[in-house]
């Protein structure tokens, strides 16, 4: 933090016209930064406020709180939903706690329904807890990698068997 200057050491003295010499070693002052920062090797959780709404993608390999509205995808480590937030868009994460409002497609490692939680869409998961007072409505399906891709293509879809296609609705006459 501070550094030793030669000012003040023994030495010859000076002569009566002569200014005094800069010292040699900069003297440096204590940071007045109080940004905070992690720790190494820790991550810092982003906090979206209650009064904040974003409309679009968001994207992180670290931690998200969210108590305010998105409307899009997130994805991250780990991503909490607080009780006054609502999620409107597909959440992906490692760990995914719901506390508020998520209208959307949920796939996560391991998702957590507190008893405050409103789930309106499907739940991809690996491990699950749901608290007795959620509400949740959609269908859940446990996937040894729920992270992948959550896209049905034809390719996995198996096949049809003695299966006919629908006709076409007619239009009602007037």
């Amino acid at each position: 933090m501070f550094s030793k200057s030669r000012i003040n050491e023994p030495g010859p003295s000076k002569a009566d016209g002569e200014k005094p010499k800069a010292p040699e070693a900069p003297v440096t002052k204590p940071s007045m930064d109080f940004t905070p920062t992690a720790p190494k090797g820790k991550a810092v959780t982003s906090v979206l406020s209650s009064d904040l709404t974003v409309v679009g993608n968001l994207r992180t390999t670290g931690d998200i709180q969210v108590e305010g509205t998105v409307e899009g995808d997130i994805r991250a480590h780990l991503l909490t939903v607080g009780e006054s937030a609502t999620i409107r868009g597909e959440i992906v994460a490692d760990d995914i706690v719901v506390n508020g409002r998520v209208i959307g497609r949920v796939r996560g490692l391991k998702v957590r329904l507190t008893a405050t939680a409103r789930v309106e869409g499907d739940i991809i998961h690996k491990t699950i807890a749901i608290e007795s007072g959620a509400h949740f409505e959609g269908s859940v399906q446990r996937q040894e990698d729920p992270l992948a891709s959550g896209r049905v293509t034809t390719a996995t879809l198996p096949p049809m068997r003695n299966a006919a296609p629908e006709p076409a609705e007619k239009p009602a006459e007037v």
